[in-house]
């Protein structure tokens, strides 16, 4: 019965914040000047430069559910970013360079998840140091200085994860389609997915069930730094050149997007779908905001508005589980 209000409250999170995205692009689109934010140009930047955060919010969203927090995504992205450019820039092949970069990114992700749980340190504090760690290392090893990349090098890397589709679809975006599916497939077709739910919504009952949740959380973390270290490398060659802030700030408005889309602060509960949809609002007000000429301050107090509402809504579903695990428990 529980699991069912669960199942059933999470579709319609996920079908609500559909439609708050839907609404949200009308509105854009009828009161923006000239009806440009439905123009061609700005639905490929928009899609394009959204599912570069969009990806890292659906890791963000997946380790939530177990039970953690990264708040160094947008340094690990920056760090991934200029490391990838030395690779390339040293003459080594972009292949070979993409993969160290993947590798990279996913060991700093791995040795989050290792400080994470075995120092026992909550995963707020573990990454927010990790976060001025990374972002440090990178002003620091960059001079804060941007640094371009010789696109016409690499035309088939560049096709392959920064290029369009039939000239209206952005290749950023079928990537962030295509990991939302496997991410999906990992969570509800896996039993990968039932130990993350498990690790998230009850830890000691999951080691109970034998489930290794220090691996199960470390491999969460890993998997947030290989999709840090893709959007980098995405980004990079979206752009062509490297910025010192590239990544600043998408650390809290990864858990805004989760949040939005039905995850809860506490673990246990969330979807793929609906960060899908959480990280999409988020995206698409950034967007829109410029078109109707906010100021850009205002941005940041809509985001607030926006978390507080959501974080409400998570908080009278989490109650309504709790109260109906306390009746289980007590039949």
């Amino acid at each position: 019965m529980g699991n069912k209000f669960i199942q059933s409250m999470l579709r319609m999170r996920s079908l609500s914040v559909f439609l708050i995205f839907s609404l949200l692009f009308i509105v854009f689109a009828v009161f923006s000047p000239g009806h440009y934010f439905v123009s061609k140009d700005n639905i490929l930047i928009f899609l394009a430069a959204s599912s570069e955060f969009n990806i890292i919010a659906l890791a963000v969203g997946m380790l939530m559910i177990s039970g953690e927090f990264d708040l160094s995504v947008g340094s690990i992205l920056v760090f991934c970013s200029y490391t990838f450019l030395q690779f390339f820039g040293s003459g080594m092949h972009v292949f070979l360079a993409v993969l160290l970069t993947l590798g990279i990114g996913s060991l700093i992700g791995l040795m989050n998840g290792i400080i994470t749980v075995k120092t026992k340190i909550p995963s707020f504090i573990t990454t927010l140091g990790t976060m001025m760690l990374w972002r440090g290392v990178t002003l620091f090893w960059s001079g804060g200085l941007q640094e371009g990349l010789d696109l016409e090098r690499i035309p088939i890397m560049y096709k392959a994860v920064a290029g369009t589709i039939a000239t209206i679809i952005p290749v950023q975006f079928i990537w962030f389609v295509g990991i939302a599916l496997i991410l999906g497939f990992l969570v509800y077709s896996h039993k990968f997915g039932n130990w993350v739910f498990s690790t998230g919504d009850n830890k000691q009952a999951a080691k109970a069930m034998g489930i290794s949740t220090d691996r199960i959380k470390m491999v969460c973390f890993t998997v947030v730094g290989f999709i840090c270290s893709f959007s980098a490398i995405m980004q990079v060659f979206r752009a062509g050149t490297f910025s010192a802030r590239a990544g600043d700030g998408w650390e809290l408005k990864a858990i805004a997007a989760s949040v939005v889309g039905g995850t809860a602060l506490t673990g246990g509960i969330g979807s793929i779908p609906g960060v899908f949809w959480g990280a999409m609002v988020i995206s698409i007000i950034e967007n829109g905001l410029i078109f109707l000429r906010v100021p850009y301050y205002w941005t940041f107090t809509i985001f607030g508005v926006v978390i507080v509402s959501s974080v409400l809504i998570s908080q009278i579903i989490e109650r309504k589980r709790l109260a109906m695990r306390a009746v289980a428990e007590e039949t």
